[in-house]
């Protein structure tokens, strides 16, 4: 992975980290980068996630999906972490096979989305650490429920990624169905590259020890300096400009295959980050789609953003055809590819004319390498950047306290604080 953080300093931004203050911030990248490596090498809570490209057993993997390979369709049901590494992988990489996420209760989407799947070629996997959480259990039982009715054994079409106790783990016991453990250590937003995520991608078709030997190349490249990694690079100017201003991230690949890649960074930035008042929060966008809309606000709005711009170098192509329509003579020899490479470097010189920080990510080409360095670049730099805010970055007490919530209002055993209302219209009003 390459980093550019040459428009996201003071001489080319405002908000800009000057090049003395980070030089100065090193100091503390070592620092931490020591403590990260300590985490690790302990395979403490959290730091253990950073371990898991050695760890994680991706012939275990191929092996419990291989019963599974005949499906059409996957069905991946899980929330947060439990989800978005699957999503992100077979969306990046996946081909052979129909992938969707159930990683919400909305009832209508659910009942649109079991209708047009042959859940007869369906296969089920259900991820869950507690094997207790509201929403996954929820659109499981559903999803039972639905293949019941259409005379479909669901044990044969199931197989479980949990912790060692809990509802789903005694299912998978009762019912005999393939189980993988959840990695120890490792929360759920830090699990992309582990049997959380890779069995999805291993059956789209992707090559897991691939993408296992891409993190083992961003765990090679840290190093205790910031302007030798490429992640630690990331993450400190990231946390510099914070500090600085910039407290809102935009992530904006410019790879439809990535547009899932940038709400998976959401959710690390955000649940890692945000605690003591403190984190920058994340906006997802794509590029060039995102240009035609917010690329307004990040020029002309609040000065509070940094703009992560992300491709890969390299990409399948396709040539524009010659048309005598007026004013396209631009277009003509020219591809899809190059028009969309026209557009990043519009983009990032039109941040930089405007003063908005921005910073460039690049990976070689979108296949499963790249895509497993550039997950574990992102989750190494989200630690570093924690280390540096000095917040506990593998907690999310403020997640935990809506799900304790909710769950006393499905019992009735528990009401929420009062609020402030103030009303306008009626909800039951269709004009």
């Amino acid at each position: 992975m390459y980093v550019d953080v040459g428009n996201a300093l003071a001489s080319a931004a405002n908000p800009g980290v000057p090049e003395d203050a980070l030089e100065r911030l090193d100091d503390r990248v070592a620092d931490a980068h020591d403590r990260i490596a300590a985490g690790m090498d302990a395979d403490e809570f959290g730091y253990a996630a950073l371990n898991l490209p050695e760890t994680a057993d991706a012939d275990a993997i191929e092996a419990a999906v291989e019963p599974f390979a005949d499906s059409e369709t996957l069905l991946t049901v899980g929330i947060g972490g439990s989800a978005l590494g699957a999503a992100t992988l077979t969306e990046a990489v996946g081909g052979d096979i129909d992938a969707h996420v159930l990683d919400n209760v909305d009832p209508e989407h659910v009942e649109d989305l079991l209708a047009d799947v042959d859940l007869s070629e369906t296969a089920v996997h259900v991820v869950s650490r507690s094997g207790t959480t509201a929403e996954t259990l929820a659109n499981f039982l559903v999803v039972r429920e639905a293949m019941a009715e259409a005379g479909v054994d669901w044990t044969d079409r199931t197989f479980v990624t949990t912790g060692p106790e809990g509802n789903l783990r005694d299912l998978a016991d009762e019912h005999d169905l393939p189980a993988l453990d959840v990695p120890e250590g490792v929360p759920g937003r830090f699990s992309a590259l582990s049997t959380v995520a890779l069995p999805a991608a291993a059956l789209a078709g992707a090559d897991v020890h691939e993408i296992l030997a891409g993190g083992r190349d961003g765990m090679d490249a840290l190093a205790g300096s910031l302007f030798d990694c490429p992640a630690y690079a990331y993450g400190a100017t990231a946390y510099a400009l914070d500090v600085r201003g910039a407290g809102v991230n935009a992530m904006m690949p410019y790879a439809e295959g990535l547009e899932t890649f940038a709400e998976w960074f959401a959710q690390l930035w955000a649940e890692s980050l945000g605690k003591d008042g403190l984190g920058q929060t994340p906006a997802r966008a794509l590029g060039a789609t995102d240009q035609h809309s917010q690329l307004q606000l990040y020029r002309a709005g609040p000065r509070d953003k940094l703009v992560t711009l992300v491709r890969p170098r390299e990409r399948a192509d396709r040539g524009i055809p010659d048309s005598d329509l007026d004013g396209l003579d631009y277009l003509a020899g020219n591809t899809l590819g190059g028009l969309l490479d026209a557009e990043f470097e519009a983009t990032e010189a039109s941040l930089a004319e405007s003063g908005v920080p921005s910073v460039r990510v690049e990976i070689p080409r979108l296949d499963e390498r790249a895509l497993g360095r550039l997950l574990f670049d992102f989750e190494a730099a989200c630690v570093l950047a924690g280390e540096l805010y000095g917040v506990e970055t593998f907690t999310q007490p403020a997640v935990e306290w809506g799900k304790d919530a909710a769950r006393g209002l499905l019992r009735g055993d528990e009401a929420l604080p009062e609020k402030t209302e103030l009303g306008v219209g009626d909800a039951n009003d269709s004009t």
